[in-house]
């Protein structure tokens, strides 16, 4: 393999939790008296840390939304992740094979840790993921589209950005990798490959992931 360091993100790409979390989150928000739609959320803040909701928010209406937005969110989320989520199809596999291989891989997700350990305990995937190659927004100042993420990750798996390969199906997740300089293949199982722009390649079957990067 051409790369020294494998970054996935993680909801949509770890777990299918993109589905699940973005109704709830639209859902909450139209309670809250701000209409979004399924599709807005997708749009708007598939990819990014919760704080983009506040800011957007903020930005459109001038409004603050509740201070214990996150915390009932969250709730939410959780609750029905521990009915509904399962890991991307496919991606033990890919894991399985990098560990064969002796290829170095981390998660830099824009979520917070509580929620990448909660989707990994439930689909089976804390298996492969240890503290050490776990990285949420939360370690760092400003989340995707910035590269600060990214960066840090590859800092602390001790390995320069140019020899770093991101794994990502959001478009702000692809502003970030190539913000800090490292390849970027597109996830499309369920985003367009037009939402995708800069990627190095695309792809809709975890099974082509590999291939991709030899």
């Amino acid at each position: 393999m051409r790369y020294e360091l494998v970054v996935f993100d993680n909801d949509g790409v770890l777990v299918d939790s993109e589905p699940i979390s973005n109704t709830i989150l639209a859902g909450y928000l139209t309670e809250l008296g701000h209409p979004t739609s399924y599709e807005d959320s997708l749009r708007d803040y598939m990819g990014a840390a919760v704080h983009r909701v506040h800011d957007l928010i903020g930005e459109r209406t001038g409004q603050r939304l509740p201070l214990d937005f996150d915390e009932t969110l969250h709730a939410r989320v959780f609750a029905a992740f521990a009915r509904e989520l399962e890991a991307v199809a496919g991606i033990a596999d890919v894991l399985k094979q990098l560990v064969e291989d002796k290829v170095p891989y981390c998660v830099a997700s824009s979520g917070s840790h509580e929620r990448i350990r909660v989707g990994h305990r439930t689909t089976g995937l804390d298996a492969w993921f240890r503290d050490e190659n776990i990285f949420s927004a939360e370690d760092v100042g400003r989340g995707k589209p910035a590269p600060d993420l990214f960066l840090h990750a590859a800092a602390r798996m001790g390995v320069a950005p140019e020899r770093c390969v991101v794994v990502e199906d959001s478009r702000l997740g692809v502003q970030a990798a190539i913000a800090a300089g490292m390849d970027v293949y597109g996830f499309t199982a369920m985003t367009p490959k037009e939402r995708l722009a800069g990627a190095r390649g695309y792809f809709d079957d975890m099974g082509e992931l590999l291939g991709l990067l030899e």
